[in-house]
């Protein structure tokens, strides 16, 4: 019996060091576990949603906080609008990616911002602008409800709509070279870093410049030069009473509107398609809309489709399968809801900037942009003549009748376009 024994011991362990699957050269499958295949699956989407919120915010927020003060909000009230555009599009986007599964992102319409800081105040002030801001939002939700209308939208002439957009921008981006020439050695940092980024990390290319922004206001603060209250630094809500003056709603509203459609959800649109998603139309700008109307009180100037930032989360490096990059808006959404409590104090830090700092950060982000426009504006070669008048009219940033530039570039653009194809025609 203990012989028995002893034999079964021996052949166990003979098993144990030297099992048959071995012996007849069969590897043993390393079969990942479950749980190292969800946590691979689940952090790859919320990583690229963090990074397309934090993109999307720190390289464009001072555009904004721009615009909404060259209009006539306060320092306190441009922050409260700040936020407004955090929370609006965070809540859109958390229900349009998990309603439709697409990775539909939401953005405030930086070129919006753009048009703002560019047509400065309006007959009626802030009060004015706010009545602009809900007229955007009603025009937007009747563009969803009323597929005619987005059609005469994109029946503006491209050409004309980018040049339009170049012209108003073109201030702000010669504002590095100015702000250079007055103050190098607090913007010369600046541009540097970003001139290195360009070459290295386009991306981060933006939020490095206000970095280094960040750190010149504050050498600033600490030489004396101006102060924060903390109480500045708590992120709150300023209701306005909107005002309706006519002024604002064809020098404002009416640019917006047609910028933030042709610039924002168009292209949106287009990006997504490119991924090979369809973006529900209706309820994306009904969604957007009402994030407009809702946030317009508080100083929001306008939400839509992400254009730029939208391949952050729609793209194979947001996760290998289609069906899963949902994940990644959804992630985006709750990363701005986060960036919503930093609002106040990224405010009040731009409000203590050191005269052109904070225009520099502004101008080199839409670097980017001025560029494309230019290139879009002049493609067709036989609008060329049309898009460059109305370039210039726009850039110049006169103001006839208490209205802006903006529309009066496009009106006198598209009459010039349509003389100009008129007379062609006839010869």
């Amino acid at each position: 019996m203990a012989d028995r024994r002893l034999r079964q011991r021996r052949r166990y362990r003979r098993l144990i060091a030297n099992p048959p699957f071995a012996r007849n050269n069969v590897s043993v499958p390393q079969t990942p576990t479950p749980q190292s295949e969800d946590s691979s699956s689940i952090l790859q989407p919320i990583s690229a949603g963090v990074v397309a919120a934090l993109v999307g915010f720190t390289s464009s927020f001072a555009i904004v906080l721009t615009g909404l003060r060259t209009v006539g909000a306060s320092p306190t009230e441009a922050a409260s609008g700040l936020l407004a555009l955090c929370l609006t599009q965070a809540v859109g986007m958390l229900w349009l990616s998990r309603r439709f599964r697409q990775p539909i992102t939401l953005a405030w319409s930086t070129p919006g911002a753009a048009l703002l800081a560019s047509t400065g105040a309006v007959a009626g002030g802030w009060p004015a602008a706010i009545g602009a801001f809900f007229a955007v939002g009603f025009a937007v939700l009747v563009t969803g409800l009323w597929p005619r209308l987005g059609a005469l939208i994109a029946s503006i002439p491209t050409s004309l709509a980018q040049a339009m957009l170049a012209g108003v921008i073109l201030p702000l981006c010669m504002a590095p070279v100015t702000a250079f020439a007055a103050s190098p050695a607090a913007v010369g940092p600046i541009v540097v870093v970003w001139l290195v980024l360009q070459r290295y990390s386009r991306r981060w290319a933006a939020p490095a410049a206000f970095g280094v922004a960040a750190l010149v206001i504050a050498v600033s603060l600490a030489r004396g030069d101006g102060s924060i209250a903390p109480a500045d630094m708590i992120p709150r809500i300023e209701l306005t009473v909107p005002q309706w003056t006519w002024q604002a709603l064809v020098g404002i509203a009416l640019p917006l509107y047609i910028v933030t459609m042709a610039s924002q959800n168009i292209p949106g649109t287009a990006v997504m398609k490119s991924f090979g998603y369809v973006v529900p139309w209706r309820s994306s700008m009904t969604v957007t809309a009402l994030g407009t109307i809702v946030g317009a009180p508080a100083g929001g100037h306008a939400i839509n489709l992400a254009a730029i930032s939208a391949a952050l989360a729609a793209a194979p490096s947001a996760h290998p399968d289609p069906n899963k990059r949902w994940t990644a808006a959804f992630t985006a959404g709750w990363a701005y809801l986060v960036l919503a409590l930093a609002s106040a104090a990224l405010a009040t830090l731009v409000a203590a900037a050191p005269d052109g700092t904070v225009e520099t950060v502004a101008g080199l982000a839409l670097l980017a942009t001025l560029a494309s426009s230019l290139a879009s504006s002049l493609r067709n070669e036989s609008d060329r003549e049309a898009a460059v008048l109305t370039f210039l009219i726009a850039a110049s940033g006169v103001t006839i009748l208490g209205i802006g530039s903006a529309f009066w570039a496009l009106v006198i653009g598209l009459a010039i376009r349509w003389a100009l194809t008129s007379t062609r025609q006839g010869h």
